[in-house]
């Protein structure tokens, strides 16, 4: 559970308080939706995440196992 708040915390940095105005958000919100997010307000991008809400977990837990497997096989041929 720490790992999407974790990958929130740090897609958000310079934009906390507004995380819909965040340029790496943003591409994120387009790359996994398909739709534009260049005029994404507070309202649409608070009504995306609660409408993908358990999807977005689901790809932010599984981008958690990619990390993890990518760091233990650098760990291991070092």
């Amino acid at each position: 559970m720490l790992a999407p708040l974790r990958f929130l915390w740090n897609a958000t940095r310079g934009h906390r308080f507004r995380p819909w105005k965040s340029e790496y958000l943003r591409w994120r919100v387009e790359t996994f939706s398909g739709k534009w997010a260049e005029k994404l307000t507070a309202s649409k991008f608070l009504g995306f995440f609660w409408t993908t809400r358990w999807e977005l977990l689901s790809f932010l837990g599984w981008t958690h196992q990619l990390e993890r497997e990518t760091r233990r096989r650098v760990r291991v041929h070092t």
